[in-house]
């Protein structure tokens, strides 16, 4: 660490994450302890460290003072773990490849060009055809460039530096990963198999929270669906505070049966989001985006003065899957499969004592009593799962097992690892921490 302005010592900071020297999880100096080591004032490292926190690579936590986040805003690094050869991966929340279907852009007969409408009016008419069925308002729709671009993007248009946002925990990394880089604060909301918990969202909410984030299926790491129950109640918490943007993510839609239980219109700032990546493959950088009229408008206008839209050749080609009998065979096909996958972890863990969870989508999450102990255990096994810690903010330790390519035959194995792991320590409970 150097520099005699907050801005270079930060910039130091940064360069030894990037580079390695400072890893996930790594503690800082304190700030009198680095500007005595620098020779500097210590409101000059108080403020490198500030500027650190905005960026989002850097978080607080009181005792124990200023780490690096596990995953840096500012870093060009990705989540992944170095594996020995020979490893079965299920740590990284993919679809098969195999179950993918085999996607073909359609020849370029006429340019579109500046001026044009954004949308396509197939695609239009396919999106109006689905969310129909579902229950969900399809007046006002556009494209982004899948879910977590249209998450970004709402949230830049209604929120700013420094409001809190409900988020589900155990919840999605890469949203955490955003929220840091935007600025804005998670506040936790339990999740069970139902979805979030309405108790953990009026708390949420009562704290301040200018938005919340839900995953209507599929949620990722815990496997949640909202029931019709739950969501009923969800919605009767969000009656007392009509004001706040709520973002229904349906990024599994396609690979999951039954209708959806979303919150559309539940506040009077809504969006709901349906995106291509998990049942036609996450290089198709697309999702539908159904809002309200202010909230669309926001969102469409910041287009305009940014990618302007979503590549018509993407639209098309996903226009052309959705219309295709056998890609929408397939898909359907590829739904099932991960449900048998997903569901035969599930009968293998329960079989030793282990409750795991996965409702539904391509992963099971297992509460473990030590997230270390239960990895090494899978790895001398042959197998590779994600650790908790990237996906909980206040939430007990787990892991994250994507089940979209373990074959059944090897749920056994999987399971004998972790029961190895689980049983032999102390259990010191499960649930909030």
């Amino acid at each position: 660490m150097t520099g005699s302005r907050a801005s270079d010592i930060a910039a130091s900071i940064e360069a030894a994450i990037t580079h390695g020297r400072l890893t996930p999880g790594a503690a800082l100096p304190p700030v009198r302890e680095l500007a005595t080591q620098l020779g500097v004032n210590a409101n000059t490292t108080a403020s490198a460290y500030r500027l650190l926190r905005d960026r989002g690579t850097v978080e607080t936590r009181g005792r124990n003072g200023t780490l690096v986040r596990e995953r840096p805003a500012t870093s060009p690094a990705s989540r992944s773990l170095a594996l020995p050869l020979g490893t079965v991966d299920l740590s990284t929340g993919n679809p098969d490849p195999a179950l993918l279907p085999h996607l073909s852009p359609r020849p370029v007969t006429r340019p579109h060009l500046y001026g044009e409408a954004v949308l396509d009016p197939t695609l239009r008419r396919h999106a109006e055809r689905l969310l129909t069925r579902d229950g969900i308002d399809s007046e006002y729709l556009a494209c982004t460039f899948g879910s977590l671009d249209g998450i970004d993007r709402l949230l830049t248009a209604h929120l700013r530096p420094g409001d809190t946002v409900a988020v589900e925990d155990p919840g999605w990394a890469h949203l955490l990963d955003l929220l840091a880089a935007d600025r804005l604060t998670p506040l936790p909301v339990p999740v069970d198999d139902e979805g979030p918990d309405p108790a953990g969202l009026a708390s949420a909410l009562a704290a301040g929270a200018k938005a919340f984030i839900v995953t209507t299926r599929a949620q990722n790491p815990y496997g949640a669906a909202i029931s019709e129950q739950r969501g009923m109640q969800l919605r009767a918490v969000l009656r007392d505070y009509p004001d706040v943007l709520t973002i229904d993510d349906d990024h599994g839609a396609d690979v999951t049966a039954g209708p959806p239980h979303s919150l559309a219109e539940a506040t009077r700032r809504w969006a709901y989001l349906r995106s291509a990546s998990k049942a036609y493959g996450p290089d198709l950088r697309i999702a539908l985006l159904s809002a309200d009229a202010i909230t669309h408008d926001l969102v469409a206008g910041r287009l305009r003065h940014t990618a302007r839209h979503v590549s018509h050749i993407i639209q098309s080609t996903w226009v052309d899957a959705l219309a295709d009998h056998t890609t929408q065979k397939l898909v359907s096909s590829a739904g099932e499969r991960y449900a048998e996958r997903r569901t035969a972890l599930l009968e293998a863990l329960a079989q030793r004592g282990i409750q795991a969870h996965g409702s539904s989508g391509l992963n099971v999450w297992v509460p473990v009593p030590d997230e270390s102990a239960a990895l090494s255990a899978l790895l001398a096994a042959g197998f590779a799962a994600a650790p908790g810690a990237w996906f909980r903010i206040r939430s007990a330790p787990g892991l994250r097992i994507t089940t979209a390519i373990l074959d059944p035959t090897q749920c056994h194995r999987v399971a004998d690892a972790l029961a190895t792991a689980i049983h032999r320590q102390p259990d010191p409970g499960t649930g909030w921490s």
